[in-house]
């Protein structure tokens, strides 16, 4: 099992991505620089968070022409699994790999602290050791993670049941108190279609090892792992 994790000028949580997979997971991870354009050979892709090209213009925006976008293109129209965390999660909207977009939080504050964020399915590869309705405490580091979409598609998210993750109280409620950037619906994190490809903007790599926290962030690693070995080596 071997993952893939990206790295564009600018990242800064790409070590972070890297000892959760290895030592949380106990995969074999290889940094792929952004000006690759090869993903031959992975299981799963990790887009990590950070500020890529110092979120010049806006968050993502540039880093969707680096060259290995291209390849995460056609790795994830493969069927390949794709994980984008915060900026990733940025980096994705802004290549079309995900619906909608991440804009200024509705407080124009910087938030850096940890949520509460609620599973809405157990049922992909990316949730599959969750519960369906479990909270998870994860950190979020983010002043453009707002998630915005029209309401037509928005409506789309919602019916099929694509929204993964949402902002909720520690009673599980999505409350408006609850949102700390003002996402639509509390969205937190979403999926393409195919359900191959998700976005998150919470970190969940920043609360895997149980020396920095109770180790929710490590279900969702657990969960691509286990996805990843079932499907055995991705090849195009």
């Amino acid at each position: 099992m071997r993952f893939a994790v990206l790295v564009f000028p600018g990242s800064n949580c790409d070590s972070d991505c890297y000892h959760a997979l290895k030592d949380v997971t106990g995969a074999d991870v290889a940094y792929v620089w952004h000006q690759e354009s090869d993903l031959r050979g992975f299981d799963a892709v990790v887009l990590p968070g950070g500020f890529s090209y110092g979120d010049y213009l806006r968050a993502g925006a540039i880093a969707r022409f680096s060259p290995i976008m291209a390849a995460v293109a056609e790795y994830a129209a493969g069927g390949g699994l794709v994980l984008g965390i915060c900026n990733g999660f940025q980096i994705l909207c802004e290549a079309g790999l995900l619906p909608g977009a991440l804009v200024r939080n509705t407080s124009r504050r910087f938030r850096c602290e940890v949520r509460p964020v609620r599973v809405e399915r157990a049922d992909t590869p990316f949730t599959n050791a969750c519960a369906e309705g479990e909270v998870l405490h994860l950190p979020i580091a983010h002043g453009e993670g707002r998630y915005y979409a029209d309401p037509a598609t928005l409506a789309r998210l919602e019916a099929n049941r694509q929204v993964l993750f949402r902002y909720v109280d520690e009673a599980g409620q999505a409350t408006p108190e609850a949102n700390p950037n003002g996402s639509l619906n509390n969205i937190a994190g979403i999926m393409n279609e195919r359900g191959n490809v998700v976005g998150l903007m919470p970190h969940p790599e920043r609360n895997a090892d149980t020396a920095l926290g109770d180790g929710d962030g490590r279900k969702i690693l657990l969960s691509l792992a286990k996805a990843a070995a079932e499907r055995g080596q991705f090849v195009r």
